[in-house]
């Protein structure tokens, strides 16, 4: 029952005893007395999982419907097992697909794929001498291939790219339904879906509007069937309520950072540094307003906030634009400056490893602009598009910025590569032996 857990094992709880899909903790509805009303603040899927781990293993649903009730006072919580067992499986089963999914795409963004049996149209390109065919770039070997490639067999191949942009959508919608927030990767990943095809690309995608059309329909019917279940059983149309109003209230809380604040800030997130001069557990110096269960922290100061608007007004949504019209009126300069300092904490995500993974990311990002090789690039944009809505929107957490770790890791073990093979080569250059000139 600590941190977050409440809200989803809740929502767990009313699906399991009640068969409704509500607010959880935010129903205002004692569930193990009633059924609550069906809610839409939290996205379907994580609850949905916690339900399949409860059918699964009695002994986690035990202790589910053990706590969830003994935090309606309906019994004592000592004698509850914390027992999460099936969830941390299912986390480290997410993780592995992580892992699966950031290794293909390093070899495609990297260019590090090989190639056999290249069409012979290239072979005055590469041919030395009834040698091997050796293409300067991956880029030359797509396109050479390519241009050979039967027209049957290049239409499968257009056919297999654009299953791939309907399964893109498709789980960019459930991403959303995990969190919201994952809505800003919708038009980042159309547009440059569509930047690749049509300018970047060699050759050209014919079918470019049509991949990026088959995603948006694949993502706007995962989308708007949970939509449309919200205006069926809520009575609105719409991904979430109070969700992002709540969010944004709490950020606000964050503009009141002072100047010593904002600089300590740049110390005091990064990795090891940040530990060897703060106090990051207890916070009993002067960025304790960082450490959240500290009183008088920002998050706490923007969730009073927050909870009292919500007291006052029963709903958020309402007022939310009123509210961020009076904090950009007022000081709309200090909200853009604090996202600076908040971005830079947010994009740690790996700890110390990541003191290692950003500036090699840094360097190969510049190495892709520099070969022309722009889908790191691209790879990255989604995760950097995410980390500048969370220092805007939400705080300064890592865990919301995991995204970052795919384009990091890419990135670094691109570079380390390319530096192991232009030092193997000129080893192997120094080691060659002086050959005489050729004589006829």
């Amino acid at each position: 029952m600590d941190f977050d857990q409440p809200f989803y094992i809740t929502i767990a709880y009313d699906l399991d005893r009640h068969g409704v899909l509500s607010n959880g903790i935010f129903s205002g509805v004692d569930s193990a007395e009633e059924a609550p009303p069906a809610g839409m603040f939290f996205g379907p899927v994580y609850p949905l999982l916690v339900l399949a781990a409860m059918r699964i293993e009695p002994r986690f649903a035990a202790a589910v419907r053990c706590n969830v009730e003994a935090d309606r006072n309906h019994d004592d919580s000592a004698k509850c097992e914390p027992y999460a067992t099936p969830m941390r499986i299912i986390h480290a089963l997410l993780l592995a697909l992580g892992v699966l999914a950031i290794a293909p795409r390093a070899s495609r963004c990297t260019g590090a794929r090989r190639y056999s049996g290249w069409p012979a149209a290239c072979d005055h390109r590469s041919r030395r001498r009834g040698g091997p065919l050796l293409l300067r770039h991956d880029r030359e070997r797509r396109v050479c291939a390519l241009q050979r490639m039967d027209p049957d067999d290049r239409a499968r191949l257009d056919s297999a790219r654009l299953r791939y942009f309907i399964l893109a959508g498709g789980l960019l919608g459930i991403l959303c339904l995990t969190r919201p927030s994952f809505l800003v990767l919708f038009p980042v990943a159309a547009a440059l879906s569509l930047l690749h095809g049509y300018r970047l690309a060699v050759p050209r995608r014919a079918l470019a509007a049509a991949r990026a059309l088959a995603l948006t329909l694949a993502f706007a019917a995962v989308v708007g069937a949970w939509s449309a279940r919200n205006a069926v059983s809520v009575g609105k149309f719409g991904l979430t309520e109070e969700y992002g109003s709540a969010a944004l209230i709490e950020r606000f809380a964050y503009d009141d950072m002072t100047a010593r604040e904002f600089f300590q800030a740049f110390a005091y997130c990064v990795p090891g540094i940040g530990d060897l001069g703060f106090d990051l557990v207890y916070g009993t110096d002067s960025m304790h307003r960082f450490v959240f269960h500290t009183p008088g922290s920002f998050f706490h100061a923007g969730r009073d906030r927050r909870d009292a608007l919500a007291a006052e007004h029963g709903r958020l949504d309402p007022l939310i634009g009123g509210i961020i019209r009076d904090e950009m009126r007022a000081s709309w300069w200090r909200y853009l400056l604090i996202s600076i300092p908040l971005a830079w904490c947010g994009m740690w995500a790996g700890w110390l490893a990541s003191l290692a993974l950003i500036p090699l990311f840094a360097c190969a990002c510049v190495r892709a602009v520099r070969k022309s090789q722009p889908l790191l690039l691209l790879y990255a944009a989604p995760a950097v598009v995410m980390l500048a809505l969370h220092a805007a929107v939400a705080n300064q957490t890592t865990r919301y910025n995991l995204i970052l770790i795919g384009p990091f890791a890419v990135g670094a073990a691109w570079l380390v590569s390319a530096w192991w093979s232009d030092a193997s080569g000129s080893r192997a250059t120094a080691r060659a032996p002086i050959q005489a000139p050729f004589k006829s």
